[in-house]
């Protein structure tokens, strides 16, 4: 009677593949196992040998994520940003093995070392970080840009856990945290250089010549990981870059030193909740919050990154005039919705535009992709929310709607019941300001 792992050495399910990227294969899994996992067969798990493999895998990937960037730097040709609060990109070995065509090596590969590959691809955590079809629909078109070779980038947030897990405790659901970096994540490449500063709160002072000075703020630091993401079959490998917030100083030691422990890391605790979950509750004040706080880390840390590309390099971009025909920034669903007024802001405030070129720059580089029009779903955020967070923001945002609702009435004079219904801020009980209204006036597509 043969045992499992004998009967997994009498046939390979997938093909066999050439001998010459086999051996290799199996040269590179027991480097990494060995000089990665410090390990040997004899004390490896099951989860030291998929990080192994995984890493093998990631050699393969690293080539072309190198030599399609620097085709992007030499050529310099229109870039997309996807930003999404949500991106489910689900398990990544499987789908990486099939896009850079290794998976008959890699199933030979295991078989001859008496692996079982199916059982290694179950060691790996699912990055859920979305909850349905917002977030598999930005995984999706990641995927489909990198096969079709578009310069594309995805932007969202690490979330320290993912949408939760299910538990049943005396007949009930329970929502348990994902904690899918329990074993560090083999795939992603931290790139503490492009950490960038990110304010909230604070006040806002005039700076003369039409612009503004944020003052006061408190700042969060952004810091990127990176993920591959191959096309099919093809040499480009695109890059979605996951934000993690991270405290300006995480440890107050004299604080610590006088026996308060839980106030000497409560700054950090503060800032870094900003990834800690997807969606926080917001049925309270806390909970909304942390979501918009959440909402505009993402836009703020990306549209830094976005501008140090755009101006890197040979591009000698030392103006904004193209903009617009570099870049393309796609905003899915409202969340992103505050990548608007910060590009305006940056642009008028730090860089010293005028309104009139600032907004014709910003409305011909974003576009908006609306997902609902339950009014559940519609984000609609509090005014003295935006004003006690944001404070520049919410100056812009009138801006933008005083000048579209001017439009509105040179269309239909005299109708204000439309002018009301059309407001981006809508003044029927709270005064709240409409994201969708938002994303769908301030772009051109």
């Amino acid at each position: 009677m043969l045992s499992d792992a004998e009967k997994r050495k009498q046939i390979s399910v997938r093909g066999i593949a050439q001998l010459e990227n086999v051996t290799n294969l199996k040269t590179d899994f027991n480097r990494h196992l060995h000089f990665d996992g410090v390990k040997d067969r004899n004390v490896a798990t099951s989860l030291d040998f998929y990080h192994a493999l995984a890493r093998t895998v990631w050699d393969h990937l690293c080539s072309r994520w190198i030599r399609s960037q620097q085709f992007y730097h030499r050529e310099d040709p229109k870039r997309i940003y996807y930003l999404s609060l949500e991106f489910y990109m689900g398990r990544t070995l499987t789908n990486t093995m099939l896009n850079v065509n290794i998976t008959a090596a890699v199933d030979e590969a295991m078989y001859q070392l008496g692996l079982d590959i199916e059982e290694l691809e179950e060691m790996e955590s699912d990055a859920g970080l979305g909850n349905g079809g917002l977030g598999r629909l930005a995984a999706c078109f990641l995927d489909s840009m990198a096969t079709l070779g578009l310069a594309a980038y995805g932007y969202g947030i690490r979330y320290d856990y993912g949408i939760f897990e299910q538990a049943i405790r005396d007949g009930w659901q329970v929502e348990e945290p994902d904690e899918w970096l329990r074993f560090g994540n083999p795939w992603e490449k931290g790139r503490p250089e492009y950490c960038y500063p990110v304010n909230f709160y604070g006040r806002v002072e005039d700076a003369g010549n039409g612009r503004r000075r944020w003052i006061d703020a408190h700042p969060v630091f952004a810091m990127p990981y990176d993920t591959p993401v191959p096309g099919y079959r093809n040499n480009t490998c695109n890059t979605l870059r996951l934000w993690s917030a991270k405290a300006p100083k995480s440890f107050d030691l004299g604080i610590f030193n006088m026996g308060d422990y839980i106030n000497a890391v409560c700054a950090r605790n503060h800032a870094e909740n900003i990834s800690r979950v997807l969606y926080p509750n917001d049925n309270f004040f806390v909970g909304k919050e942390l979501r918009l706080r959440q909402e505009y880390f993402l836009v703020a840390a990306t549209l830094q990154d976005i501008i140090r590309r755009y101006r890197s390099g040979d591009t000698n971009h030392l103006s904004f005039d193209e903009f617009p025909n570099k870049v393309a920034i796609q905003l899915n669903d409202t969340h992103p919705s505050l990548a608007i007024p910060e590009l305006l802001r940056i642009l008028v405030d730090l860089e010293g535009l005028e309104w009139k070129k600032a907004w014709h720059i910003s409305y011909h580089t974003f576009a908006y992709t609306n997902h609902t029009i339950l009014p559940e779903a519609l984000e609609r955020w509090p005014v003295t929310l935006l004003e006690h967070i944001l404070p520049r923001h919410l100056e812009i945002i009138y801006q933008i709607n005083s000048e579209f609702l001017d439009i509105v009435r040179s269309k239909w004079p005299n109708d204000n019941d439309r002018i009301r219904r059309m407001s981006l801020v809508e003044e029927k009980g709270e005064k709240r300001i409409n994201m969708a209204y938002l994303g769908i006036g301030g772009v051109s597509y």
